[in-house]
């Protein structure tokens, strides 16, 4: 086959053939309409086989033509730095931490949009037509430095050979250390339409208000902190790093959000698929996970930073087992905290000795305390590189809600600092004692409660012991319940110090049973804590015994209650569908038949109560004249009336758009947001009540060990 002339590098071993002029060539950068308009303007770099460079714009339809080039291969390159003064571009190039290498490609590349909602690229581009040769590329493949960009599309019509490299292999062009960009073959008319630099996040709520949206958006946040951070190879030695591993967090924040796919699935075990609520925005405002480039960032050179060391909080050195991710957006700093998964954190919760509360007032749980000190530090080293005033929202379920609440409030004491938190946690257990709960009065904190949920029952407000009191009636407590039962009371009885007390806004998940034998959820604040705990902790404390109704053995057996993908995540989707639904049709909070099922509830309860107390005044001696044990249980009879009238009123309650959706309610995103997540039959539930989703047989949720260090 007849060699071309450009390739002709030698006439012999010893003389070199003289480049030869006199070749064209012509591109243009189109977006996936085959618009030209958004790149107009823009500086390029044009490299010939002989290195002559060539500068130059783009034209206000995105075409350049060049004519009288040395004959081979031409390499584009467009990476002018942006130059504008749009201050979030120019706080990005310029932060001390991580500064990126931000192009006007990349600014332009931002304001375009996809053709196909779900961001598959577009098969007939009317410049396809018009061109010699059409390419699908990305602005990675025009710029030297791509770290901070996303992977490459997989399904892009790219290039189908590497003529950078058969330059190189030839002797052609620029040094090799030079060859980035795209080689363009001369004498043709070449279109490249730029893959839009759009980034999906899950749309999160910085208001003070409760609202259906966070519930369901940070239930799967605190779900994803329980998978690992992802990172191939994890300690980031090489080039480059990758997040293969699905779930993981880097894979959802990197491989899928950051290129446009919808990320479903935030456990190993998950198959009915949840989708947040996504905003489609510019890559620059995405959940950033920083870059990774030891050429670029000298502290990537080994043994430095990585991606997941500075994003993924994995505390196997001291010993606590702590597990947190924080990242961020232009708007918030998100911190999810892993809850118990392991024989550490199990030890860790049992001890539930008192310890001061340094950072703030009162005293925590000495386990919780531990597991808030490892990971203290992190965070702020994190928040002392990238807060610029964003609203610092945190989660966690069971032990991480615990873990939460304590950094929360330590981040909320900082003087001069301005963290404004933020807290929602599931199925959390008590923390602190009544002194911290009452100087974190000003701590945001919504918590979600799960109902017979056993996790958020303890510790009883009388527990303040460690492990070895304990232990033997938690061993005993399965093999011998009765026993273990009086051992494990005998062992954790309070001596001294203030009463374990809950934090924050209890919203309580109440299940129902509709008439056609499904089930749902109503969510509501009862503002009584003995619904929550199946009854009296002082009758507990007191007689080693609890009212009837689903005592702590018979929560235990319910334990899958304290699950997120089997529970709490099905109940907050169903919260969220009803409140859409109701928001639509202006009805009440509470249907009068909702109402019907949870006063019965609620009816049987005291009744249950009126029964122990009955009971006890039958077993008390004659001669014992002390009202304690009615006093106990009358105070707990009376918290149920309040609680019922409290019910009573939502029947009445009309939602607004910022009950369901917060700080988005009006956002300009929020509508193309449904759109998106409408367009997943999951969603799609039109029963006046959305009821809560069947599991699937293989789906019961990820079986992270029952806190049951906790529990007793």
């Amino acid at each position: 086959m007849k060699q071309n002339a450009w390739t002709r590098q030698f006439f012999n071993d010893r003389m070199p053939a003289c480049p030869l002029h006199g070749d064209w060539l012509s591109f243009c950068l189109v977006d996936e309409t085959g618009n030209g308009k958004a790149y107009g303007g823009l500086p390029y770099t044009l490299l010939d086989s002989a290195g002559q460079q060539y500068k130059g714009r783009l034209d206000g339809s995105g075409f350049a033509k060049l004519e009288g080039i040395y004959c081979g291969p031409v390499i584009l390159l467009m990476d002018e730095p942006y130059s504008g003064g749009d201050a979030p571009y120019r706080r990005l190039m310029s932060r001390p931490n991580y500064a990126l290498p931000i192009t006007e490609l990349q600014v332009r590349a931002e304001q375009t949009c996809f053709q196909n909602k779900d961001g598959q690229r577009v098969e007939n581009n009317p410049a396809r037509q018009k061109a010699d040769r059409f390419h699908q590329v990305e602005v990675s493949d025009l710029v030297r430095y791509k770290a901070h960009l996303p992977p490459p599309s997989s399904e892009a019509r790219r290039p189908t050979h590497n003529t950078l490299r058969l330059m190189a292999d030839l002797g052609f062009g620029p040094p090799e250390s030079l060859f980035k960009g795209l080689a363009l073959l001369p004498n043709q008319f070449t279109a490249l339409e730029i893959r839009p630099l759009r980034a999906l996040r899950p749309i999160i709520s910085t208001d003070d208000q409760f609202c259906a949206l966070n519930l369901y958006q940070l239930a799967l946040m605190a779900t994803l902190s329980y998978c690992e951070f992802g990172q191939d190879p994890p300690t980031g030695g090489g080039d480059t790093v990758s997040f293969p591993l699905n779930p993981s967090i880097g894979n959802v924040f990197v491989e899928q959000l950051s290129c446009y796919r919808e990320a479903w699935k935030f456990d190993s075990e998950q198959v009915q698929r949840f989708y947040p609520l996504y905003e489609d925005v510019a890559y620059s405002r995405r959940f950033e996970i920083l870059p990774f480039d030891p050429l670029l960032y000298e502290r990537n050179q080994p043994p430095g930073e990585h991606p997941e060391r500075i994003h993924f909080f994995n505390d196997v050195e001291s010993g606590t087992d702590t597990q947190a991710f924080i990242c961020h957006h232009d708007e918030v700093v998100l911190i999810a905290v892993r809850g118990t998964a392991s024989g550490t954190d199990a030890l860790r919760d049992a001890d539930a000795h008192q310890v001061p509360f340094v950072e703030g007032a009162g005293k925590a749980h000495r386990g919780f305390y531990q597991g808030f000190k490892a990971l203290y530090h992190f965070v702020l080293d994190y928040l002392s590189r990238y807060h610029i005033d964003q609203r610092v929202v945190i989660c966690g379920h069971s032990l991480g809600g615990a873990i939460a609440l304590l950094l929360a409030e330590g981040l909320r004491r900082i003087p001069d600092a301005s963290y404004n938190t933020l807290l929602y946690t599931y199925g959390a257990p008590r923390a602190a004692d009544s002194e911290f709960t009452a100087g974190a009065r000003a701590l945001v904190h919504h918590r979600i409660v799960n109902h017979n949920d056993p996790v958020p029952s303890v510790p009883a407000p009388w527990m303040n012991t460690t492990a070895k009191l304990w232990v033997p009636g938690a061993v005993t407590l399965f093999s011998a319940p009765t026993a273990g039962g009086l051992l494990f009371a005998a062992g954790l009885v309070r001596v001294g110090g203030s009463a374990y007390q809950h934090h924050g806004e209890q919203q309580h998940f109440m299940p129902i049973r509709l008439a056609d034998g499904t089930h749902a959820s109503v969510l509501w604040k009862p503002g009584c804590e003995s619904i929550q705990e199946a009854g009296c902790n002082r009758a507990l404390q007191l007689h080693g015994d609890m009212p009837d109704r689903d005592n702590l053995l018979r929560q235990l057996f319910q334990a899958n209650q304290h699950f997120m993908t089997a529970s709490y995540i099905p109940a907050a989707w169903a919260t969220l569908r009803r409140w859409q639904q109701t928001l639509e049709s202006q009805g009440p909070l509470v249907t009068a038949r909702e109402f019907e099922l949870v006063d019965s509830a609620l009816e049987d309860m005291r009744e249950q109560l009126r029964a122990k107390r009955r009971e006890l005044a039958r077993l008390r001696p004659a001669n014992d004249r002390s009202h304690e044990h009615n006093d106990a249980l009358n105070a707990e009879i009376d918290r149920l009336h309040t609680s019922r009238e409290r019910l009573a009123s939502l029947r009445w309650r009309r939602l607004d758009a910022r009950d369901v959706y917060g700080s988005h309610a009006h956002g300009a995103n929020l509508q193309l947001g449904l759109k998106r997540w409408f367009t997943h039959r999951e969603n799609c539930a039109l029963s006046q009540v959305a009821s809560v989703p069947s599991p699937l047989h293989s789906d019961r949720g990820k079986a992270q060990i029952l806190d049951i260090d906790a529990i007793v």
